[in-house]
């Protein structure tokens, strides 16, 4: 086979200008976009459905089941895309979508629900704090602070058991190991928080559900050190 034609075969999908190579990485994040409400609609449906109180956080803890697992799923997907040479990627994200789903619902689904109803717990602290007179504002802020260091852990877990073929209590380990051993990387998944919260307070719930796929790209991204060091240190080549 000829120079010419092993080029034309590896740019078959993915051509070779900036154009093309940004096109298809729209396509990638609108695939991953609507695969992400497909798989989690009745959850999305229940969480706009539901008034923003935080009596109601056992409501959205129990709207926010598929999530997990749609979540891992674009984690995959993302990770294979950005991990592979530009001239080699495709155009089928579904595929890698769907693998990635398959593979990870149960491993995800172990450490997201004992995730869900502790934060659930902790947005009936936050509710309930009002009854306890003037301890109540510290009592809800510590409260506050333990659901984002949770949700820190959460997004740590959801790179790791996506990604790797780690057991549920290695995951949990590991994800509250790189909170303090990768402390920009954990910033990070805060500051991604503090957006998707931003959007959601000052935009519509509908604008955060269309930004889920560049969200979850970013969270990939900002991850690269915890997961080049749990390849380099708990896998084998």
């Amino acid at each position: 086979m000829s120079v010419v034609s092993r080029d034309a075969e590896r740019f078959s999908e993915v051509g070779r200008g900036a154009f093309s190579r940004g096109a298809a990485a729209v396509y990638w994040a609108v695939v991953v976009e609507a695969l992400i409400v497909l798989t989690s609609a009745p959850g999305i449906v229940a969480l706009l459905l539901l008034d923003r109180s935080p009596g109601n956080a056992p409501l959205f803890a129990l709207a926010a089941l598929p999530f997990g697992p749609s979540l891992a799923a674009a984690v995959f997907a993302w990770r294979d895309w950005m991990t592979t040479p530009p001239g080699d990627r495709d155009l089928q994200p579904a595929r890698h979508y769907w693998r990635g789903y398959r593979l990870n619902w149960r491993d995800v689904l172990r450490w997201w629900v004992p995730t869900l109803v502790v934060l659930a717990v902790l947005g009936v602290n936050v509710a309930g704090a009002g009854a306890l007179g003037g301890a109540g504002g510290t009592f809800a802020l510590v409260s506050l602070v333990l659901a984002v260091a949770v949700l820190a852990w959460a997004g740590h877990a959801l790179v790791l058991s996506s990604l790797f073929a780690f057991r549920t209590r290695d995951v949990a380990r590991l994800a509250a190991y790189y909170l303090a051993a990768r402390p920009v990387s954990s910033l990070g998944v805060v500051a991604l928080l503090v957006v998707a919260a931003g959007v959601a307070v000052l935009a519509t719930d509908w604008l955060l559900v269309l930004l889920a796929s560049p969200l979850v790209a970013l969270l990939v991204r900002n991850a690269g050190p915890v997961i080049a060091d749990a390849t380099d240190r708990f896998t084998t080549s």
